[in-house]
């Protein structure tokens, strides 16, 4: 992973809780989105390129990444 990531702004859901439990991102210049558990903010962000961003985002929507029933 290159590149500065401090001073980045970071996103979480509205439905996330106040103290913890949620995924939050922020968009770098160069059009990666860097994530992380902000349960545990000091573990290196995870960065993925717009592209991977776009493709989560639009199979999430769809409902490909929800629990198996039952689970």
């Amino acid at each position: 992973m290159s590149g500065d990531l401090n001073g980045l702004s970071w996103f979480k859901s509205s439905a996330s809780s106040a103290n913890g439990g949620c995924l939050e991102v922020a968009f770098l210049a160069d059009g990666r989105v860097a994530m992380r558990d902000n349960e545990d903010p000091t573990n290196p962000p995870f960065v993925v390129t717009r592209h991977v961003w776009e493709c989560f985002i639009s199979g999430a929507a769809q409902g490909e990444f929800n629990p198996p029933v039952g689970a």
